[in-house]
């Protein structure tokens, strides 16, 4: 399928979505927007929103409250205890559980779904940190702000131990200044490539001096930090890390490289023509860069439900792995969360291991050879039983049947596609289990 670029016909580029001939609110654009804005959906909650319509929809999602199945009324007491294990062994798998089952059964998937935008955005491994509490700390730092205003989360981060360490702030002195967290700040985190200089990069550092730790906290040294005045981005003054932040935030740059932030994930590589991303980096400038508003201008626009913009989005193998267990109702009993997470390692996206400070590339890079045929062996583990910590196989005749669909071969790619055939037959089990593989390891449900 050729990928094509989400195109606005005229006027505002993210007006709002109303259904109409062209474009109705049917059954796939409801599958869209939980494959993309969340993980999945089962069918009664797709049941759900095709009859309440796009608004009522989209603010549930908006709300924390899109999800009325499958979530533990201990959610949250038993989530903060697995966290608890993961920091009392140490251990990063634990910790990487812990999350799979906040993104499975938790009841607000766009927050974590953020949480893990913003992972990928300031992206730290444990790898060099070694620590997993102060990996935890981060991952709570990213979901508390996620939505908030972009110069919350910027200045979290720049006090965030994990972060510092991974870009050797530590290291960053008066007279000896240490570059890492400044490049990576204005490339990666506000600016993007091109606005800046190699002197803008040395001066931004001198701003950065002096952070060391004391315990597991940062705290400023008056001694090691750099006091001068520095210019940068042609202003001149006594820079702190607050005042370089605040001449980030305000430089236009930064709302466009948030606006393409928040289009890739949405929408995916290059989908979004130039027009709407500078529409949608001036909306935010005039927003505070208030990345609430932005989500919520993306997903009520009818250029999110274009027909251009449906399964067009390579998914991840977060999204593959915890979507598929989620529309297959697998709650009770439940896949092994580090299983899951070991599949997701497996299949190219480890949890708190980014593979450098870019992040996973994601779109294309997604899709290997080798992940191809992972994928495939997940379906088929998931489907099994085995692999996956259960102990029995995945019954797709019971699940058809329990939602009264015992008779229509094409409920599955109705849940997981929001698309007519291929077909499952439901009128044998082991066939069944065969083409439900099938389907999973189809190329249209490696796409959302």
């Amino acid at each position: 399928m050729r990928l094509l670029t989400v195109r606005p016909r005229s006027g505002d580029p993210w007006a709002p979505y109303v259904p109409d001939e062209e474009m109705p609110w049917n059954l796939r654009r409801v599958v869209h927007l939980h494959r993309r804005a969340g993980f999945a959906a089962t069918w009664e909650e797709l049941q759900r929103d095709l009859k309440d319509g796009p608004e009522a929809s989209i603010n549930r999602l908006l709300e924390g409250k899109s999800r009325s199945c499958g979530i533990p009324a201990d959610f949250a007491a038993f989530a903060d205890r697995l966290a608890d294990r993961a920091l009392a062994a140490p251990d990063s798998s634990r910790l990487k559980a812990w999350w799979v089952y906040r993104m499975l059964f938790g009841p607000d998937p766009l927050t974590e779904r953020l949480t893990l935008m913003w992972h990928g955005h300031f992206a730290t491994s444990n790898g060099k940190v070694n620590n997993v509490a102060l990996m935890r700390r981060q991952n709570e730092t990213l979901r508390s702000l996620c939505r908030a205003p972009f110069g919350s989360l910027l200045r979290a981060m720049l006090r965030d131990p994990a972060l510092l360490i991974w870009l050797d702030a530590p290291d960053n002195i008066r007279g000896q200044p240490n570059e890492n967290l400044a490049r990576e700040l204005m490339e990666l985190f506000t600016l993007g490539s091109g606005p800046y200089s190699e002197d803008d990069v040395k001066q931004a550092a001198r701003a950065l001096t002096g952070w060391r730790f004391v315990g597991d906290e940062v705290r400023l040294i008056p001694s090691r930090h750099d006091q001068g005045t520095t210019t940068i981005l042609g202003r001149t003054a006594a820079f702190d890390s607050d005042g370089l932040a605040a001449l980030l935030l305000d430089h236009p740059a930064t709302s466009r490289r948030l606006a393409w932030r928040l289009c890739h994930e949405f929408f995916g590589e290059g989908a979004v023509d130039e027009r709407a991303v500078e529409a949608l980096a001036g909306g935010l400038r005039a927003h505070d860069l208030d990345i609430g508003w932005g989500i919520a201008t993306m997903l009520r626009s009818r250029l999110f439900f274009d027909v251009a913009n449906l399964g067009r989005r390579i998914a991840s193998p977060i999204d593959y792995v915890v979507g598929t267990v989620r529309a297959l109702e697998m709650f009770d009993p439940a896949p092994s969360t580090p299983v899951l997470a070991e599949w997701c390692r497996g299949l190219g996206q480890d949890l708190f291991y980014p593979p450098n400070v870019g992040g996973w590339p994601g779109g294309r890079s997604w899709i290997t050879t080798r992940s191809a045929i992972g994928r495939t062996n997940f379906a088929a583990a998931v489907v099994d039983g085995s692999h996956v910590g259960l102990g029995t196989s995945f019954d797709p005749i019971e699940l058809a049947a329990h939602h009264g669909q015992g008779r229509n071969p094409s409920f599955f790619a109705q849940l997981l596609l929001g698309a007519d055939g291929p077909e499952v037959p439901l009128d044998a089990l082991g066939p069944s289990r065969q083409a439900l593989v099938r389907l999973l390891s189809s190329p249209d449900a490696q796409r959302i």
